[in-house]
């Protein structure tokens, strides 16, 4: 969470449930075939258990990007939704760190609820974005946490997002992380799908697995086919994108959705929104175009 306080977007501008389901029956008419409900956290609108409803009733796999707070509540709701696999934000196993890290003294609630979603077999991952000073020194203790739990721990390199506190020094790079990983653990390469955003892992003898998505030191864009609809109803063709395509609107105007998707897709740079450099150690934040992490949503 960002230090200063966040502004918060007025109702009227969010996409409502049928909004949603709406744009969501599009993309998946146009080929979509995974949904990923994420944040921000989108456990906290007071209608998502009807979203979840009607989107699994589309023929797409659902699943969810969540800080875990709030899965006790609607655990029922996942299992009728049939959503196998969980993504839980989690950068630190230290309640201290938490604490620094999220502004909120959540931590045993978090724990427990990814041991609650294990107990009713979901599949988890795990989301630990690794910061040098800040958690680094935890990578092989998230590794550990793999040997008896089937937890799937994704290292993710740091990003810059305003008002996140980047700085380069702070990245640690993927090789880094298999560095420090193999002081402690021998581990084999899996195979990684298609259109994987990680490089996958797993120790000799864990039930776990762990992976790393390399987003500043070796990009995966050329096999990306990742798209965002912000809870604003705007669509980016990437997180690092400038530049929005206001689908929400056009959506209130009965206007052509598609065409504007089409356009959105085209238009799309080669690499990293056409923002950030090959070289992240001369990336300037300064001159960045885009929103807060947590005001992306989607």
């Amino acid at each position: 969470m960002p230090n200063e306080e966040v502004e918060v977007t007025s109702h009227s501008k969010l996409m409502s449930k049928n909004e949603i389901v709406s744009l969501a029956k599009t993309f998946v008419k146009l080929g979509v075939n995974k949904i990923r409900l994420t944040g921000g956290e989108p456990l906290i609108r007071k209608d998502v258990a009807e979203i979840i409803e009607e989107l699994s009733l589309l023929n797409v796999n659902l699943t969810m990007t969540t800080n875990g707070l709030l899965i006790h509540k609607y655990i029922d709701v996942l299992k009728k939704a049939n959503v196998q696999s969980i993504n839980v934000s989690l950068d630190t196993l230290n309640a201290d760190t938490f604490l620094l890290l999220t502004k909120r003294n959540h931590f045993d609630q978090v724990k427990s609820n990814i041991e609650l979603l294990l107990q009713h077999n979901f599949s988890v991952k795990v989301n630990v974005v690794a910061m040098k000073g800040i958690n680094d020194h935890e990578i092989n203790s998230f590794v550990v946490w793999t040997k008896n739990q089937p937890i799937h721990v994704r290292f993710i390199e740091f990003m810059p997002f305003t008002a996140n506190q980047w700085h380069h020094e702070k990245v640690i790079s993927y090789k880094e992380i298999l560095n420090i990983i193999s002081e402690e653990f021998d581990f084999i390469k899996l195979i990684d799908d298609k259109n994987d955003t990680t490089k996958k892992y797993k120790v000799v003898g864990h039930q776990g697995t762990f992976a790393i998505i390399s987003t500043m030191t070796a990009p995966f864009c050329s096999s990306c086919n990742r798209i965002r609809l912000t809870a604003d109803g705007k669509l980016k063709n990437c997180l690092f994108s400038k530049t929005e395509t206001d689908l929400l609107t056009a959506l209130r105007k009965n206007e052509n959705i598609e065409a504007l998707i089409h356009e959105n897709f085209i238009t799309k740079e080669k690499e990293l929104g056409g923002q950030l450099l090959s070289d992240f150690t001369k990336v300037d934040t300064s001159v960045l175009e885009n929103r807060s992490m947590i005001s992306i949503g989607g």
